[in-house]
Parts: structure tokens; sequence; C-alpha cells
């Protein structure tokens, strides 16, 4: 039996939907009470998971505080601490008394950084180097959670995963693929950075191998769909799934983001123009994992969910 918290979330919603199919044993938490699910309330340093942990084998660890563009907390890495840190150490805690075998927690390659060099992919033995208090507070509980599954046994499972799309994603992600349907020229032909992905069917896949893998106890993976796209190749994919062809014009890079710094604009473009790889050799290597999507069937699928097709 597989504990899922933050099952009512975008990657929980999918993981809930997995292990039905599978038709695999797994108890779904959520703060409100709802049918189905075991209802504790606010998740922080305080909560009571007795009840939830009861019989389980496994915990899956989603519930989180997640990345804010546009932030209005007074201290934004207090709040990020309080949930991302604090709650994930309670209920580790909680989860060592109760017996679980395993702790999974659903991390983030912020916790790595930002950007990479050409060709200097990110790794899971990198130095992490978080930049913003999200990245630093998902540092800060994986570093917790090592600690106590060396002071309990407990192991501990750590993915970091990059961008999650899929099926009803939405932010960034769900504004660019309707803009890869608009019939009109984009900037991007000779922009040449690489950025990797992760379908969520592929970050579910893997999350349920973790569950019971031998090799996969006490290891960090990093994990994508193994294809890195520059922004160009990822809007050509998004509108050819649309049933549409993107036209991009090769304007220089340094001159986009020239504009965009004049606009005010320049940390979104460096998130645009910018590369962010991750290497999963040593994920495959160690657990045999292979990514069951592609990124093209991930991406069809993606568009298929959202209802964006041939608009």
């Amino acid at each position: 039996m597989i504990l899922i918290t933050g099952a009512t979330g975008f990657v929980g919603q999918a993981l809930c939907a997995e292990l039905a199919r599978r038709q695999m044993a797994y108890r779904p938490v959520s703060r409100a009470p709802r049918p189905g699910f075991i209802a504790t309330g606010a998740i922080d340093a305080t909560t009571d998971w007795s009840a939830a942990l009861a019989g389980l084998d496994v915990v899956m660890h989603l519930a989180a505080r997640v990345h804010v563009m546009n932030e209005s907390a007074a201290d934004p890495l207090a709040a990020f601490r309080a949930v991302n840190v604090d709650a994930t150490v309670n209920l580790a805690r909680q989860a060592t008394t109760a017996g679980i075998r395993r702790f999974i927690f659903l991390s983030s390659i912020k916790v790595n950084g930002e950007e990479t060099a050409p060709g200097r992919p990110f790794r899971a033995s990198d130095a992490p180097h978080p930049e913003d208090p999200y990245g630093h507070s998902k540092l800060e509980a994986e570093e917790a959670l090592v600690a106590i599954g060396a002071e309990t046994g407990m192991e501990i499972v750590i993915i970091r995963p990059p961008l999650v799309y899929g099926p009803g994603v939405k932010a960034n992600f769900a504004s660019l693929m309707n803009w890869a349907a608009k019939p009109f020229p984009w900037p991007f032909g000779a922009v040449r950075n690489r950025r990797s992905l992760v379908f969520v069917g592929n970050l579910v896949d893997f999350m349920l191998l973790c569950s019971s893998h031998p090799a996969a106890g006490n290891r960090t993976f990093l994990i994508s769909d193994g294809a890195d796209l520059s922004i160009g190749e990822l809007i050509g994919k998004l509108s050819s799934a649309q049933g549409k062809n993107a036209l991009m014009l090769p304007v220089p890079p340094m001159l986009l983001e020239g504009l965009a710094s004049l606009l005010g604009r320049g940390a979104a473009a460096r998130r645009l123009l910018g590369s962010l790889q991750v290497d999963i050799g040593e994920t495959k290597a160690v657990t045999g994992w292979s990514p069951p999507y592609s990124v093209e069937q991930g991406l069809a699928v993606t568009v298929a969910g959202s209802g964006a097709k041939g608009r």
C-alpha cells in the first residue's frame, strides 16, 4: 500500500490514475474532506499522519508549496520552508515510527540550478546550486530526509524532475501550447538552446518503479524524456501536434535577449532562451528504466488532453 500526498495536484492526479490502472493499492491524501481520500487538514509541522500511515509500506510525498511566479509572501523563504521542509520532516519522522520502508520525495531540478552550460547537463552528483527560495527549500528538505534515513534506516528516494508537462498542464507551458497554434512567424530559428522536459506519464512510471526497485533506495535521481529540445523545436512539435506548421525566423539570440532586457523581460528571456539539460544516464543505469513515452507522444497526449488541437 502506497500513501500519496498531493494527490489532488497535477502530478498526483496522474499518479493516482496510473496506480488505479495497474490495480495497485494506494491511499490518497487531501487537505479537505473528499470521497475516497484521507483528509489531513493543513499540511505543516503539526499535522497528525497516524491514521494515514497505518498499514503502509511506501510514502510518495508530492505535496508542496510550488514555485510562485508572482510571489506575495512577505518572507518567501519562510513560506516555502513551512511546507516544503518543516511539513516534510514531520511526515518523515512519523513515517519512521509507523514502520514505513521507503519514502519517495518529489523534489525539483531547481536544487541543481536554473541553467546549464553547453554540453554540461546537470547530474545528481553535482554540487547543488539553487537560486530561489523554492529551490533552497527543496534542497533543505532533501538534506533533512537523508539525515532521517541515515538515522532510522528508512530508505529515502529523491527525484528531481525538470519542467513537467501533460494533460491539464497550466501556467507558461499551457500558454506556449496555445500560442504554438497561432499563424505567425517565431523569432527562434537561430536559437540553439537545449532544455530537458518530462512528460507526466514518464515521471509517474519512474516513481512507481522506485517504489519497489531494490537499487533505488537511498539514491537521488534526475529524470527527463531523454530528448532535449531547443525552444524552436518545442514550439514546432507543439504546433505539429495541433495540425499546424510553425514558421521560424533566424533572429540572433543576442538581439532577442537585448530587446527583452529593454522591455524589462530579461528573466523571462533567460528561461525561454537559456539551456537546462539533465543527464539521465545514471538513472537508467541504476534502475534499468527507459521513458515509456517519447517526447512526441507526450506532447501529442498533452495537446489532445487540453482541447487545444486544431485551434
